[in-house]
């Protein structure tokens, strides 16, 4: 894919092929399997990130889980060495491309079914919107910004959520985000309900308004 695909011509196609159509392109691209659920990770490989963590997730969770990792990003030299290491061990379910490159993360949010973003910290966070615009289900830490904007399928929300920046955590979520993979009509429905969220400015704009207006009255 030479562009980027932005987020209101994906929602106008059909949901299933467009992710579909970027997912294979993806793997073909990175010698991974598209029948396995992706999970992605895009960001900086830093403690903050608990890109850290990355290392040990990757072997815990390709040892047992027929699944693919895709990741992006740089920072710390003794993470990318790790998984560099592990990109040689497990080269047919793992892919790690060091670096960044917008439209290929445009293309990772595009075309993956699950996105990591294990965070110690996280004030904001935008790749867990990014993602879901796209129909991406995101995994996160109940962190900052993290919490605010992901609620647990448990609880009637669109994404996976832990606790504890943990390899642990972390693989449980991710065996949580295989069994949803197996559930199609219900992954379907949260895809979907992920692309309705509204963070956009003008929804924001209007509720400090509404405030505004209530405060006057």
């Amino acid at each position: 894919m030479k562009d980027k695909p932005s987020s209101s011509s994906f929602v106008k196609t059909d949901l299933t092929s467009g992710k579909q159509k970027n997912k294979i392109d993806l793997c073909r691209r990175f010698s991974l399997d598209p029948k396995k659920p992706l999970f992605s990770f895009i960001g900086r490989l830093v403690g903050e990130k608990g890109a850290d963590l990355l290392p040990g997730i990757v072997y815990k969770a390709l040892l047992r889980q027929e699944i693919s990792i895709l990741i992006l990003g740089e920072g710390k030299a003794e993470i990318t060495a790790e998984l560099s290491s592990l990109n040689v061990h497990f080269k047919s379910d793992l892919a790690c491309i060091t670096g960044f490159d917008e439209v290929l993360a445009h293309q990772i949010y595009a075309g993956s079914d699950f996105l990591l973003m294990p965070s110690r910290t996280e004030p904001c966070g935008l790749n867990q919107m990014y993602a879901m615009r796209y129909g991406t289900i995101p995994i996160v830490r109940r962190t900052g910004g993290l919490n605010d904007t992901v609620m647990d399928i448990g609880d009637g929300g669109f994404g996976i959520c832990h606790v504890q920046a943990s390899v642990k955590d972390v693989t449980d979520s991710i065996n949580r985000a295989i069994e949803l993979f197996g559930k199609k009509k219900k992954l379907l429905e949260i895809r979907k309900k992920c692309m309705r969220i509204d963070h956009s400015w003008n929804k924001s704009a209007q509720e400090y308004l509404n405030l505004y207006k209530s405060l006057t009255h």
